[in-house]
C-alpha cells in the first residue's frame, strides 16, 4: 500500500453554515484515487478561529490518501460537494500533495467550492503559460478551457472574428474634414489613440540632423531652433522600437512595409502642436530625407501617414495589447491564485479583472496568431509582434504604469506649458479619485504597515506577480509591500490600468482608425527615399487596400462598442463588502466620480471636438474587449 499526504489549506472565516459531504480525489499519470470524504470532523478545528481585520490567517488540515499502485506524478485534485438542505460552504486555499516518493505538488484553489459541481484544481505552476518567449505570461489554458470564474456570459461567447465579418458600419466622421491638415496631426499626439508617444524634446537625437536653417520658417517667436528648446515649445515622437522589426510577410502577392520614424513637432503661438521635421527611418543620410511641411504636398502627406501608420502598429501592440490587456491579465491571474475570495483586496480587485483572461484568450486566438485579424490586415504580423513585445518588455517597468509619474517622465506634466492636453488633464483627476478610494479601504483592513507586511496572502500575491507572471520584464516589479503606502500605489496602478489606461487607448479607435489615410494600418510601398518623387496614385498604392480596410474598420468598430450591462467605473453592483464603512467609501468614491464626470461635461460643451474617453461614466471597470 502506498500513502499519499495531503495538507488541506484555507483562510480563517470561510466556512457558512455545516460542512459536510465534500469529497477529493487525486488524478494522477498512471491512475486516480478512490474519492475520499473530507467530513464534519475534518473541518471541526478549523472554525474555532474567527477572521479579524488586518490579520487574515492560514490554516490547514492533513489527512493521508492511502491507494494500491502508485497514481503517478498528481496532475489534478478534484473537490465536489454533495448538495444538502443546510447552508454548507466552504473556501479551500490551496491544496498540497506529498507522494510516497518525495515529490510534492501544489494546487491552489481560493474559491468557494459549489453545490453539485466539481471543480478541478491544476498545479500552480500550470496556470502560467509562456505564449510567446520573453512576453508576460499568461493562461494555460485555451478559450473553451478556461474555469468558469474567468469565462465570459452566455451572451459573450461570440468569436470576434464573427463578429467583425457581421457588422454593419454606420458613421459620420469629424477626422475626414481636418485629416490632412498639420494641426489635426498634431492634436492625435496629445488626445488620440495613442497620447503616449509625445515628450519634450530637451535635445535634437544626432541620428535626426535637422538644423535651424531647415525649420526657420515653421518657427512662429522669431527665435533659433536651439532657444525653442530651450523655451520648452519642441516636442518629439520617435518610433525607435520600430527600427529592425519585420513587415507583415503573410501574403507574397502583396508586400508591406514598416518604418521606424522621427517626428518634431512645434508648440506654435496658438498653442497648437503641429509638425515641422519628420525622418522615416533611425539612420540618417542621402536614402532618408528629412521632410518638411514646405516640401511637395504629396511629399508632406505622405511622411505624416508613415508616421501615424507606425504610430497604429505601436499603439496597437504596446500600447494598448501589452500595456493594458497584457499586463492585467497577469495581475488577473496573481490574483486568482493567491488570494482568497474573502481577502478584501480579492473583493477590491475582481471587478477590474472581469471578463479580462476571457477576452486575452480569445485574441491570442483570433487576432493576434498566425491566419488571425492582424495577419490579415496590419503591417506588422505575428513575427514581428514577437520581436516588438519583447522589445517593449525589456522597457517596461512598474513605475511607468503610475500615471502622474509617465506624464511627468515625458515632460508632458505642466498644464500652463501644454495646454488641451486633456488625456493628462482627465487622467490625473481619474487617477486622484481611484488612489483616494483604494487608501480609504486600505486604511480600513490594515491599522499600520505591519499589518501589510505580515499579510502572507498579499505578499504572495506580489511575488507571483513579480517571479511567474512578470518575469520577462527586464526591469524588477515589488517583489513584496512594506507599507499601506505601497499597497495603495500596487493596487491603484491595478486598478487605473484595467479601467482608465484601457479606456483612453481602446474606446478612440474607430474614431480616429476609420477613415484608413489617417491612420493606415499597413503600408504597401516602401518608404520614399528622395523627395518630389511622390502623386496621388502613389499615395493610394500605399495605402492599404479594400480588403484590409474593412478588416481594420470591422474589428475597430467591435473593439470599441460598449457591453451589454457595461459596468462603469465606480459601479459594484455584487455587494462583493458588507462593511459600512467600506460602502461609504464607496459611495464617497463614486460622488468624487461624479464631479470629474460633471467638469468634463462642462469643459466639453466649449470644445469643437470633446475628449470623452476619460469621463468615468465612460470607463468600462475592467478590461473586457
Amino acid at each position: 500500500m502506498l500513502t499519499y499526504k495531503v495538507s488541506v489549506k484555507t483562510s480563517s472565516q470561510c466556512f457558512a453554515g455545516t460542512i459536510n459531504s465534500i469529497y477529493l480525489t487525486l488524478v494522477g499519470t498512471e491512475r486516480s484515487s478512490d474519492r475520499t470524504l473530507l467530513d464534519e470532523s475534518f473541518f471541526d478545528h478549523l472554525k474555532e478561529v474567527r477572521w479579524e481585520r488586518g490579520t487574515l490567517i492560514q490554516l490547514s488540515n492533513n489527512l493521508d490518501i492511502t491507494v494500491k499502485e502508485e497514481l503517478g506524478d498528481i496532475l489534478l485534485v478534484k473537490l465536489e460537494r454533495e448538495s444538502y438542505f443546510c447552508n454548507d460552504q466552504w473556501n479551500c486555499s490551496c491544496i498540497t500533495v506529498k507522494t510516497p516518493f518525495g515529490k510534492s505538488f501544489e494546487f491552489p484553489c481560493y474559491h468557494w467550492i459549489p453545490e453539485n459541481k466539481e471543480v478541478v484544481l491544476r498545479t500552480g505552476k500550470g496556470r502560467w503559460r509562456e505564449w510567446h518567449t520573453g512576453f508576460p505570461m499568461s493562461i494555460d489554458a485555451s478559450f473553451s478551457e478556461l474555469p468558469q470564474d474567468a469565462q465570459f456570459e452566455i451572451d459573450k461567447n461570440l468569436s470576434i472574428k464573427t463578429k467583425v465579418i457581421n457588422n454593419k458600419l454606420y458613421w459620420t466622421d469629424f477626422v475626414m474634414e481636418d485629416w490632412k491638415t498639420d494641426k489635426m496631426f498634431g492634436y492625435q499626439f496629445l488626445n488620440g489613440c495613442n497620447p503616449v508617444m509625445i515628450k519634450k524634446c530637451e535635445e535634437i537625437p544626432g541620428n535626426f540632423p535637422v538644423t535651424h536653417v531647415m525649420v526657420k520658417g515653421f518657427l512662429e517667436r522669431g527665435l533659433t531652433l536651439e532657444d525653442e528648446l530651450k523655451a520648452g515649445n519642441i516636442y518629439i515622437a520617435d518610433y525607435e522600437i520600430l527600427k529592425d522589426v519585420p513587415a507583415n510577410a503573410t501574403d507574397p502577392k502583396t508586400p508591406q512595409y514598416l518604418a521606424a520614424p522621427i517626428c518634431l513637432l512645434y508648440k506654435n503661438t496658438f498653442n497648437h502642436i503641429v509638425p515641422i521635421a519628420i525622418q522615416l527611418s533611425q539612420t540618417p543620410g542621402k536614402d532618408s530625407p528629412i521632410f518638411l511641411p514646405n516640401d511637395d504636398q504629396y511629399d508632406w502627406m505622405l511622411a505624416k501617414m508613415w508616421v501615424k501608420s507606425s504610430d497604429f502598429n505601436v499603439h496597437q501592440i504596446v500600447t494598448h495589447f501589452l500595456r493594458t490587456h497584457l499586463i492585467t491579465e497577469v495581475f488577473a491571474i496573481a490574483m486568482y491564485r493567491k488570494l482568497s475570495s474573502v481577502h478584501p483586496v480579492y473583493k477590491l480587485l475582481i471587478p477590474h479583472v472581469r471578463y479580462t483572461i476571457a477576452i486575452n484568450t480569445l485574441a491570442r486566438e483570433e487576432l493576434i496568431c498566425t491566419g488571425g485579424i492582424f495577419d490579415e490586415a496590419c503591417g506588422i504580423d505575428v513575427t514581428g509582434i514577437k520581436q516588438l513585445v519583447q522589445k517593449a518588455m525589456g522597457r517596461l517597468t512598474y513605475e511607468s504604469l503610475w500615471f502622474p509619474d509617465e506624464i511627468k517622465a515625458r515632460g508632458m506634466d505642466n498644464q500652463e506649458d501644454v495646454p488641451n492636453y486633456y488625456y493628462r488633464d482627465d487622467g490625473l483627476k481619474v487617477w486622484d479619485a481611484v488612489k483616494r478610494f483604494v487608501s480609504n479601504v486600505v486604511e480600513i483592513y490594515y491599522k499600520n504597515d505591519e499589518n501589510v507586511k505580515e499579510d502572507t496572502e498579499i505578499q504572495a500575491f506580489v511575488l507571483d506577480v513579480s517571479c511567474n507572471g512578470m518575469k520577462n520584464c527586464d526591469h524588477d516589479f515589488p517583489k513584496s509591500l512594506e507599507s499601506r503606502e505601497q499597497l495603495v500605489q500596487y493596487l491603484t496602478v491595478i486598478i487605473f490600468t484595467a479601467s482608465a489606461q484601457h479606456a483612453a487607448v481602446n474606446f478612440g479607435q474607430f474614431h480616429w482608425y476609420a477613415w484608413i489615410p489617417n491612420s493606415p494600418s499597413t503600408m504597401r510601398k516602401p518608404p520614399p527615399k528622395t523627395k518630389g518623387d511622390v502623386d496621388m496614385k502613389y499615395i493610394m498604392e500605399s495605402l492599404p487596400d479594400r480588403w484590409r480596410s474593412c478588416w481594420i474598420l470591422g474589428i475597430v468598430w467591435v473593439l470599441t462598442q460598449f457591453q451589454k450591462n457595461e459596468l462603469f467605473l465606480g459601479m459594484y453592483p455584487e455587494d462583493y463588502f458588507t462593511e459600512v464603512d467600506v460602502k461609504d467609501a464607496l459611495k464617497t468614491f463614486r460622488e468624487k466620480l461624479g464631479e470629474v464626470t460633471k467638469f468634463i461635461n462642462i469643459r466639453n460643451e466649449e470644445l469643437k471636438l470633446p475628449y470623452v474617453y476619460l469621463s468615468p461614466d465612460k470607463i468600462p471597470n475592467s478590461v473586457a474587449i
